[in-house]
């Protein structure tokens, strides 16, 4: 259990900023942030923003070596930000090379997931169609860390919120649309749904490798895997779906799959909302 008492008082002590690189939703925000209790932080002392990827502390100097430790256990990048400013100086995103991989990684991500809701509707599988959302979703969120490259806080809170809201109407659309099959109870094509699902984990293979280059480090390096075993487990969750619907001649399996994609899916969304509010706030 960690000590908590050891962090010592911080309610004067200045908070520290540090630019978090790798996350992919609101649940790595709070994975970061339990790594950061268990070196003793109390929870009210850190804060990981899932909207513009920026963790506070308030914690002594002495202790930062210590949790700095404990966070990059979590595998995922951290650089602090001196002053006042929002970026720390020579960020990794500055690289032109680095920028365009991650034009590949939005191409990949956006582009299948457009193809993957086609293909969704095509066979009657909601599943298929939460997935979309999820490769849309990476898709954006990376498009606007791209696009917020060099804006300040505030800016990057507006564009977090403006995206917050949107992908949870689509995750509100998904899980509607599920709703709805529910009463209606149409078996989706299990053998398009099974293909669709392995395309899906290659390109999330594929999406990794123009990135792989960038990541100096075996902290970096895991943030890569982290990423995509993340997504993955989505796109397992599908073909395991679509077996069992082969299997059973059942939507059910189906339906599950798709309940429980959107509602992490809308958990994000809103953890987004949630904190690119409480950042706009800040700034002010």
């Amino acid at each position: 259990m960690a000590n908590t008492e050891s962090a010592g008082p911080t309610a004067d002590v200045p908070p520290v900023r540090y630019r978090v690189s790798g996350m992919d939703c609101a649940k790595d925000a709070a994975q970061i942030e339990r790594a950061a209790q268990s070196a003793g932080v109390a929870a009210d002392d850190v804060k990981v923003s899932a909207a513009t990827h920026i963790m506070t502390l308030s914690a002594p100097e002495a202790r930062l070596p210590d949790i700095e430790k404990a966070v990059a256990v979590t595998g995922y990048g951290f650089d602090r930000i001196e002053g006042d400013g929002d970026i720390p100086p020579n960020p990794a995103h500055q690289d032109p090379a680095y920028r365009r991989a991650l034009w590949i990684v939005v191409i990949l991500n956006v582009g299948y997931g457009v193809v993957e809701m086609i293909g969704g509707f095509i066979a009657g599988s909601q599943a298929v169609k939460a997935d979309a959302l999820d490769f849309i979703g990476d898709g954006a969120i990376t498009f606007l860390g791209l696009l917020a490259i060099g804006w300040s806080l505030a800016w990057r809170a507006r564009s977090a919120l403006i995206q917050g809201i949107f992908l949870g109407l689509l995750g509100l659309g998904v899980l509607g649309t599920t709703i709805v099959r529910v009463f209606e109870r149409t078996t989706p094509d299990a053998g398009l749904m099974g293909l669709l699902g392995m395309i899906a984990l290659v390109v999330n293979v594929i999406s990794v490798l123009p990135l792989l280059r960038f990541r100096k480090g075996d902290a970096n390096m895991r943030a890569v895997w982290l990423f995509s075993r993340n997504d993955a487990i989505g796109n397992a969750a599908v073909v395991v779906a679509a077996g069992l619907v082969a299997w059973l001649g059942s939507a059910w399996p189906d339906l599950i799959v798709a309940f429980g994609i959107a509602g992490l899916f809308l958990h994000s969304s809103w953890a987004i909302i949630r904190d690119a509010r409480a950042d706009l706030k800040a700034a002010a």
